[in-house]
């Protein structure tokens, strides 16, 4: 299906298999921690002059996390470690997931990535990704003849 894109009708592979992976990964939200682990969930904001992305990664080492940017799209990688509990202790219930987790998130525009900065913070992953110069809008002034 044809979705409206920044620059008027197009055809987007890179969001159809997002939208794609997010199907699938809704279809067995209910039979395990798969979605929880493996999309960890990401809010993004964007003005003109950056682009925020937030993701939620409590009990994650930020040791554990790859992050990397290719053109328009970054790449968040990393693992959650599987929680030990002490020596005669048991499980009475265990929700949170451990293991591998990626996501892919296609951005607005190109970036400079020699100047994007990650900062982790009480769980909260904040990548701030400065916009690119030569993506950034330019005034151009119209001559008279």
């Amino acid at each position: 299906m044809a979705r409206i894109g920044r620059i008027g009708l197009s055809w987007d592979p890179l969001r159809e298999m997002e939208q794609l992976e997010r199907d699938w990964s809704n279809l067995f939200s209910g039979f395990g921690r798969a979605a929880a682990v493996k999309y960890p969930p990401v809010n993004v904001f964007t003005s003109e002059e950056d682009v925020v992305v937030t993701s939620e990664l409590p009990g994650v080492n930020p040791e554990d996390v790859d992050l990397t940017i290719t053109g328009d799209v970054l790449t968040l990688k990393g693992t959650r470690r599987r929680q030990e509990i002490g020596e005669g202790q048991t499980w009475h219930r265990r929700e949170r997931g451990y293991g591998d987790f990626y996501r892919t998130i296609q951005l607005p525009y190109n970036v400079d990535s020699a100047k994007v900065e990650a900062k982790y913070n009480k769980g909260i992953l904040r990548i701030t990704l400065p916009r690119a110069e030569a993506d950034k809008p330019r005034k151009i002034s119209v001559k008279t003849a």
